[in-house]
């Protein structure tokens, strides 16, 4: 149920030339020597990971690596046509990006492993603003922002989301702010973490899966808001863990 109605929201919305912010080429997937081993070592630990995930939720078949190691590359080769040639010597811009595309298998596993349904909804999300906060791997060297924001080699959910949860934090949750800033560390490096990995290792499958619709179906700003929340539900251990 989910997974159709996210998929018939964004399908609507990429018909839409006032929704869709991001103009992208036509792309043909390609099936061709789609294997794991064509993948780099960090993407084929995640998709080790998130087959045995998938099989523990009961969502995925046997032979669901295939399908996962067909999404991600052409994926990569889909958003490599939207990208702008960058010589730097950080490690985070070189060709490819550097992490795994947690967004991309989130979506696969709601799709309940369907290769070309999941490459189908991730190319028409693609032209939503709302995908530059969710999928990570979208903006990457991307020639959809302005060159210095690419050459700076900060994700905009960095310096946008991350930014206003900081913001909100302030003025919501005044004790956890404190907390962290006595610690030394920053809401905004934990929220980063939980941003890219989909809240995956942090939340449970169901909630995972609302924290996507939520934000694909409200807009993006609801990454800020379930964020907050989160502070919020652990604001009682935070303020323990200080004190301690």
């Amino acid at each position: 149920v989910l997974a159709e109605l996210i998929e018939k929201f964004v399908s609507h919305l990429s018909e839409s030339r006032t929704d869709c912010y991001f103009s992208t080429g036509n792309y043909k997937a390609i099936n061709a020597g789609t294997k794991k081993e064509n993948l780099s070592s960090v993407q084929q630990l995640g998709v080790e990971m998130t087959v045995r995930y998938g099989k523990y939720l009961n969502l995925l078949k046997e032979d669901a690596e295939n399908g996962l190691c067909f999404v991600l590359m052409n994926c990569e080769k889909f958003l490599k046509q939207q990208q702008r040639t960058v010589v730097s010597s950080l490690c985070c811009l070189q060709e490819c990006y550097a992490g795994y595309d947690w967004f991309a298998s989130s979506i696969f596993l709601i799709m309940s492993g369907d290769k070309e349904r999941t490459l189908t909804f991730l190319q028409h999300f693609s032209h939503l603003l709302v995908s530059a906060f969710l999928w990570l791997p979208r903006l990457h060297l991307s020639i959809h922002l302005p060159v210095t924001t690419v050459e700076c080699g900060i994700h905009p959910v960095y310096f946008c989301s991350a930014h206003h949860i900081e913001m909100l934090l302030k003025a919501e949750l005044p004790l956890v702010c404190s907390a962290f800033h006595r610690s030394g560390f920053t809401p905004s490096q934990i929220c980063l973490q939980w941003i890219t990995q989909c809240f995956w290792n942090y939340m449970n499958w169901s909630e995972i899966c609302h924290y996507i619709a939520i934000c694909i179906l409200l807009g993006p700003d609801y990454q800020i808001y379930l964020c907050i929340s989160v502070f919020r539900h652990l604001q009682q251990d935070i303020l323990k863990h200080t004190e301690a």
